[in-house]
Order: structure tokens, then sequence, then C-alpha cells
């Protein structure tokens, strides 16, 4: 259930210069309902557009024989203003109003006759859309994906934390393990190098030999020193090689599933866009003409452009003792002056004309809308063209470069191998020539006794095991510590991820929020309105949330629709549903200002503006009115409503009225 806005004693003061049909005014109302009483053309919808002009709306208008105005608003100690000034055949605003952004006001509080939001029932527009349309569902989309994203990056990586922490003990295990087979390496070494210096002071006199073959044993050592590295490098080559080439197999494998590209597609939508953007361009040709003629013709009817009203007595010589204005705007006379063939016509056929063209302005706005739709699907799918054609790039250079480099790696790979053999070879040779030198020192040595060569050979083994042992322990070591760090930033990842969820669950349901809140929200006050106004014949007026399916782009996707049930009754009591179009126009009106309410309470609205503006209520009987205006007011701290005298007068007397503007 909606809350009712409390409202908050406030006073106002609003002047305002050159508005609409006004040239000049001040008033001052303090918060609750002000009533704007005044039969029509008596500048009261001039005045409302003074009201939105200070707040911040887009729809005030400058008056037509002036090229300056302004309105200006005092509210709480605060001044709030908006400048008009007409530049060749636009008007441009400036000024500090009281709304940076009035597209939430726009739309759900100021509910003039031209509201979108009170016409969406009339017009049978997509109310859903409606109530959507401050909220940026593009923008919801792409933050769902990207924390989508990072909540599956975080998941991958604690689950790789979980991998480690498994092997954790392992390879605390291979380092203890290590850590004694180098222990027991050490020991053999310095035996080995003790029997090597015993065996050098038991050798021969023959020094030239001697040395000879220490110089063997030394290039031996060198030999099998470089033939460890280059063995080392083989096996880094080879993981290093197959890591690429499984790499290779994955970008291969992405490519085939890219969607393919086709140059045409992306040509074909650019041109589509093109000419929607010129079809919507020669729309608002269409629409800022049909406004300008609108507002003209509401200005006439309102009295403004004094010159026109002046040529028009002049050349009428059957009345030239009437009073200019009695001619051609009299509040109580049912026919004025045409200002364009000097004739008397029937104010109401004026009237409906100006509605006509209301209407066509309308229905023009809607082709505009659907244009821009249609054109901000295009450039949905031409964005995806163009992230197919990044992601193909992206895959096709990565692929290239990681062929090249395995290439580079296979010919490293061959010279290492070459280089292998090579030194295995050398290492042949240089102990075959050790052997046979140390054959010649040592023929005193005992047969038992281990040779000298022999004892370098194992000298340079366990140096060569002890190299790699210690290696490996540095390698465990290290993985170990990576380990132990990057655990130390589990709790975060989680409490990240956590939060993520939250995230996810509020952006996902924000949507669903919004028109949940704004179906129950217009479902309840519509009760308690057609309870309040008394229409018997209508047992409930409902939104219902259904969904459907619909195109976007070249796709189809699953939304939900706001459905209007009609219920009625007939004299057996039974029941029936009926269709918007079989609505009175009271009924109509009461509907579309119901739902233009449920926007203003879903939308927090009271919370950006503390002023509703209500006007053209005349298809509702005086009483109606009056309840439905005191229904409006606990919804806001300032209610300003135009209304005919006859109407106003079924208000309490306590309520604030203007009636000179």
């Amino acid at each position: 259930m909606m809350a009712t806005q409390e409202s908050v004693a406030h006073e106002a003061r609003l002047r305002a210069q050159n508005i609409g049909g006004i040239d000049e005014t001040t008033v001052e109302l303090e918060s609750g309902i002000t009533v704007l009483a005044g039969r029509n053309a008596t500048n009261r919808t001039s005045l409302l557009q003074a009201f939105m002009a200070a707040l911040g709306g887009s729809s005030a208008s400058l008056k037509a024989d002036a090229e300056e105005g302004y309105a200006e608003l005092e509210l709480d100690d605060q001044t709030y203003t908006r400048t008009l000034k007409r530049t060749g055949n636009t008007v441009v605003t400036d000024g500090e109003p009281y709304l940076d952004d009035p597209e939430l006001a726009d739309l759900y509080a100021f509910l003039l006759e031209s509201n979108p939001a009170r016409r969406a029932v009339t017009t049978e527009d997509d109310l859903r859309e409606i109530i959507l349309r401050p909220v940026d569902t593009d923008e919801i989309e792409r933050e769902i994906s990207r924390l989508t994203d990072e909540k599956n990056e975080i998941s991958n990586e604690l689950d790789r934390l979980d991998s480690l922490k498994n092997d954790l003990p392992s390879l605390e295990q291979q380092r203890t393990d290590l850590e004694g087979k180098i222990e027991d390496k050490r020991d053999e070494l310095e035996a080995v190098k003790a029997a090597i210096e015993e065996a050098e002071a038991n050798a021969d006199t023959q020094q030239e030999g001697q040395d000879e073959l220490e110089e063997k044993l030394s290039e031996l050592r060198e030999r099998r020193s470089a033939l460890e590295d280059v063995r080392f490098d083989l096996e880094t080559e080879r993981e290093s090689l197959s890591a690429l080439r499984e790499e290779r197999d994955d970008l291969e494998a992405e490519q085939e599933d890219l969607p393919a590209l086709n140059s045409l597609d992306r040509e074909e939508v650019d041109a589509e866009i093109d000419r929607l953007q010129r079809q919507s361009q020669s729309i608002d040709g269409v629409i800022s003409q049909l406004q300008s003629i609108v507002q003209f013709n509401e200005e006439m009817l309102e009295g403004s452009h004094p010159e026109i009203r002046q040529l028009l007595a002049n050349d009428d010589t059957e009345s030239t003792d009437q009073a200019i204005t009695d001619q051609l705007v009299d509040d109580g006379a049912e026919t004025v002056r045409c200002w364009t063939c000097g004739s008397q016509v029937q104010r109401s056929e004026i009237e409906a004309t100006i509605d006509r063209l209301r209407e066509h302005q309308e229905t023009k706005l809607s082709e505009r809308d659907d244009l821009e739709s249609q054109i901000e699907s295009l450039r949905s799918e031409r964005r995806e063209i163009d992230q197919t054609r990044q992601r193909h790039e992206r895959v096709d250079r990565r692929l290239d470069s990681v062929t090249d480099e395995i290439e580079q790696r296979e010919a490293r790979l061959d010279d290492l191998t070459d280089r292998r053999e090579e030194l295995e070879s050398e290492i042949d040779d240089l102990e075959t020539e050790a052997a046979e030198l140390e054959a010649e020192a040592d023929d005193d040595t005992e047969d038992d006794e281990e040779s000298l060569l022999e004892l370098n050979r194992r000298a340079n083994e366990l140096e060569f095991s002890l190299g790699r042992l210690e290696r490996d322990l540095e390698t465990t070591t290290d993985d170990i510590e990576d380990i132990e760090s990057a655990l130390e930033d589990e709790d975060q990842l989680e409490q990240r991820r956590d939060e993520i969820r939250d995230e996810l669950e509020e952006l996902r349901t924000r949507i669903d929020r919004i028109e949940r809140e704004a179906v129950e929200s217009f479902n309840e006050h519509m009760d308690a309105v057609l309870e309040v106004l008394e229409y018997r014949n209508i047992d409930r007026i409902w939104i219902e949330r259904v969904g459907k399916t619909v195109r976007e782009g070249r796709r189809k996707v699953e939304q939900t629709a706001f459905d209007l049930h009609i219920v009625r009754s007939t004299a057996d009591g039974s029941t029936y549903e009926d269709t918007i179009d079989h609505l009175s126009e009271s009924e109509r009106e009461v509907t579309g200002l119901i739902f233009g309410l449920a926007g203003y309470l879903v939308h927090e609205v009271y919370e950006e503006v503390p002023f509703m503006l209500l006007d053209s209520l005349e298809a509702l009987d005086s009483n109606r009115i009056a309840a439905l205006v005191e229904y409006f007011e606990s919804h806001t701290d300032f209610l300003v409503v135009a209304l005919l005298p006859e109407d106003a007068a079924a208000l309490d007397d306590e309520y604030d009225r203007v009636t000179e503007i």
C-alpha cells in the first residue's frame, strides 16, 4: 500500500512576465490547495506554465509578442528563476530553476491536459512505457552484465583458491621431502669431495699428466653444466609450447563459434538509421509548426496580441463603438471575432479546431516516439555488429600472435635439441680422453680404489642433482607463498561476491518492483476514487501485469505489459468487462489522473518537487471535481488547480483562491 505524503507548511510567491498570455503578474500562496478560478482565456493555464517554468519544466512558452520573459519562484527563503528569450525562430531558456532534471515532474506532477501520463489512458498508449520512462533500463542491463562478469570472475578465483587450498598440504609435504633430499645430497657430495682430495693427494708425481687430466675434468664439468642448462631450457620450452598450442586450439574454437561477419548488415543498418532519423526530423518540423499554431490560437483566445485585435476592430465598421476586448474575447460570449478572416464564429468551433490540432500533434509525437524506439533498436543492433567485429579482430590478432610465437618456440626447441646432442657428443669425447689420461697417471692405483675420473663424474652428477633439487625447492616454496598470499584475500573476495549478489538482486527486481508498485498504487487509488466519486455503473477499473513477446531489433524477448480492465455491472447484478472506448469522458479523465498519481507516488516525485498542477477538469461535474482535488491534496505540499468559477464554488471556502491574473 502506498503511503500518503505528509504535507509540510510552506509559503511561496510566483512572479511571471510574458509567459503564455500573461503580461505580468505576482501571486502568493500557502501550502495546500490553491484554486485558480476563472473563465476560459483568463490566463489560468499560462499561470500554470509559469509555475512549471520556475520549477524547471519543459512546457512553458514565451508570449507571442514578447522577446523576453521570466518566471521567478520564492520558496522557503530560496529563489528560483527561469528566463525565456527569443532567438530567431527558437526560444532559449536560462536561469536556475527548482529542478535540474524535470523529467519526473513533467511526467507525473504537472498533470495538465496534455500530460503524457494523463493522456496515456485516453490514447491507449503503452502504460508500462510511461511508468518506466524515467528508468534507464539499458543502463540497468549494462550494470547487471558488468556485475555478473565480476561475480563470475570472483567465483572462478574462489574456486581456484579452494583448489590451491587443497594443494597446500601436498606442497608443504613436498617441500619437507625436498629439504630432506637436499640434506642427503649435500652429505653425499661432501663425502665424494673428500675422496677426491684424498685421491689427488695419493696421485703420482707426474705433474704434467695430472695437470692435463685436471684440465680435461674441468672442461668436462663445464660441458655437463651447459648440458644441464640446455635440458632445463628444453623442458621450459616444451611446457610453454604445450600451453601455446592449447591456447591456439581454444582460439580456433572461439573463432568458429563467432557469428559470421557481413559488411552488408552494418551498411544496411546505417542506411536504415539514416532514413529513420530523416523521417524523425521531418516529423519534428511538423510538431514544431503545430505547436506554434496551437500556442498562437490559444493565446488569441486568451486575449493576447493587442495589435491584431486593434487591426480587426478597425476593419469592423459595424461595431466600432464596442470595446476591442469585448469584440474579440468575451469570456461569457458564445462567439468571437476570427483573427484569420475577421468574421464572428462560434468559440466552440475554434476550440474544437485547436483540439484537433492538438490531437494531431499527439499523433505525430507518438509517431516520433515509435521512430526513436526503432532507431534505438537499430543502434543496439549496430553495437552488436561492432562488438562482433571487435571480437573477430581480437581473436584474429591473438591467434596470429600465438601462431607466430609457436613457430618461434618450435625453432628454438630444434636449436636446443641440436645443442643438447652436440654437448652430449662433446661430453662422451671428453670422458674418453679423461679416462685415458687417468689410466696413464694411475698405474700404481689399486684396482679396488675408485678412479679420480669416476669421483669427479659422481661429484658433477651430485652437484647437478643438488641444483635441480634446490630449484624444485625454490619453486615449491614460491608456490606455497603465492597460495598463502592469495588466501589472505579469500574473505574479502567472498564479502565482495555477497555484495554483488545483493546488488544484482536489487537491479533485477528494480524494474519488477516499479511495475508491481505502480499497478498496486493505481488499483488501490482507483478503487478509492471510484468509491469517493460514486461512479455507480463501474464496479472496478484496474491494471493487470501480463507477459508478452516483443521484438527488439531482430530478436524476440519476453516483456511485461499493463492491461487496463473496466468491469461494469448490469441492472440484474451480472458483471461484464468493457473497453476504454466505452468510458465516458469524465471516467477517462479520472482514470488518466489516477494513472499519473500512481507514477507520482511510485517514483516518489514528492521528494523531488513539492508542487502538483492540475487543469482541464471540466469533463467532471463540480462535486466530483471537489472530491478529486481533495483526494489529491494529501499527496503533495502545493496543489494548484485551474477551475471554472462554478466548479471552484464546490470546494471548501478555506482553500486559497486566485481570481485575478
